[in-house]
């Protein structure tokens, strides 16, 4: 169905510009150049739009996650976050107050 709507609009925008070509009697350089401007700047937006209408990823099962034991520390306000499961081994470190947290070593409990 989107592709069906896509070639449609491409159509109309050929239309268009020999339209405004031939009837008008626009010089057809600078009506091309508009009609490509205007097809790559309509792409770009159904793509920005068309990634908001995708779904979230589901969450991984649940025998795929693994039990660590990883502490964090922010460096602005010192705040500390235990992880106890991820799904990798060493996963990217939480964000707190806008910037990554600091890993902190193991103590000896």
């Amino acid at each position: 169905m989107e592709r069906r709507r896509t070639r449609v609009l491409q159509l109309g925008l050929v239309a268009l510009g020999a339209g405004l070509v031939f009837l008008g009697g626009l010089p057809w350089v600078p009506t091309v150049v508009a009609m490509l401007a205007a097809y790559v700047l309509l792409r770009i937006g159904f793509g920005v739009i068309g990634s908001f209408a995708r779904p979230v990823p589901e969450p991984p099962p649940p025998g795929e996650l693994r039990r660590v034991r990883i502490q964090y520390r922010c460096v602005l306000c010192g705040t500390e976050v235990r992880m106890t499961v991820a799904n990798d081994e060493q996963p990217a470190p939480p964000r707190h107050c806008m910037e990554e947290m600091e890993f902190v070593a193991p103590t000896m409990e």
